[in-house]
């Protein structure tokens, strides 16, 4: 079946990916092997994400079944997908959570807010009196459309088991 009938849109696919060799190539597969186009690819290897990964931004045009079947096939391949179009993450929360976060595992934290239908978008640590101290930590969220409150009740949860104190949402983080 040809998608020469078939309206092509161009998307953004933002992606996180290990510093290790072979992986852009393993992540560009699913978009090639399910009929994406390539415009564009913005790998930023001077920047880490809070995770310390690597950041990847790629433009590519399909038609919107197969950009969902792109998208699916990149967490298939366990290709952390952070954003995937516009209409995928409508929406976005900020917070603050206090606390342990280091002791805690902010890492998985943020990997158990991801599971949740949510991308982290950004993260600002403060420890002034270093890592064995209670830090902060302002999260920015994007949620699917619809899935705010879900995001958010994950966030409550973690800091409820964590024994983080949360402030929610801040103003000015959901457009």
């Amino acid at each position: 079946m040809s998608d020469a009938s078939e309206s092509r849109s161009a998307y953004t696919v933002r992606l996180e990916l290990v510093d290790e060799p072979g992986e852009l190539l393993r992540a560009l597969a699913p978009i090639a092997d399910n009929g994406g186009n390539l415009l564009s690819i913005f790998h930023e290897r001077g920047s880490l994400t809070p995770r310390g990964h690597i950041p990847v931004e790629v433009d590519l045009e399909a038609t919107p079944e197969r950009f969902e079947t792109i998208v699916s096939a990149l967490r298939e391949a366990g290709v952390n997908v952070i954003r995937a179009g516009a209409e995928r993450y409508g929406e976005e929360l900020s917070v603050v959570l206090v606390g342990d976060l280091v002791e805690t595992d902010l890492s998985d934290t943020l990997s158990r807010v991801e599971q949740a239908n949510a991308a982290v978008a950004d993260v600002a640590l403060s420890a002034p009196a270093g890592t064995d101290e209670p830090s902060s930590a302002r999260l920015r969220l994007a949620t699917e459309t619809g899935q705010r409150e879900r995001a958010l009740d994950t966030v409550r949860e973690l800091a409820d088991e964590k024994d983080l104190h949360l402030v929610e949402p801040l103003a000015g983080g959901d457009r």
